[in-house]
């Protein structure tokens, strides 16, 4: 089993920067996918960006260049670094494993392809 439990959200304005955190227990072996979700309210969860427990990173193309995804294995913490944040970004933010996996598979951006979820952290980005 894995918990994971997300922190950082919170209220900015646009132009404005956040930076998440995930924290990982459990049974965080290797290979892994570790990725970060958001869901607006009435839309469907979004992959954001995933990262491989080898560290290879893929981002969703809505926010390559703006938002930075990190892990430190010796912490079990994930972190994600939002820059330049606008008003569509404000959603429920939520870290997802996927174990055993890999993000670089084109199932990343798939919900029901991971088996844990965070239970989220609030952004909310005003103009």
């Amino acid at each position: 089993q894995v918990q994971l439990v997300e922190s950082g959200g919170g209220s900015v304005q646009s132009g404005g920067s956040l930076r998440l955190s995930c924290a990982a227990s459990g049974d965080t072996y290797s290979p892994y996918c570790l990725a970060w979700f958001r869901q607006a309210p009435g839309k469907e969860r979004e992959g954001v960006v995933g990262i491989d427990s080898d560290g290879t990173t893929t981002y969703a193309d809505s926010v390559k260049g703006l938002f930075t995804i990190s892990q430190d294995n010796a912490k079990s913490m994930l972190y994600l670094q939002m820059n330049s944040l606008k008003p569509e970004d404000t959603a429920m933010y939520y870290c997802a494993m996927r174990r055993p996996g890999y993000c670089s598979d084109s199932w990343w951006i798939l919900t029901w392809w991971y088996n844990y979820w965070g239970q989220g952290t609030q952004v909310t980005v005003s103009s």
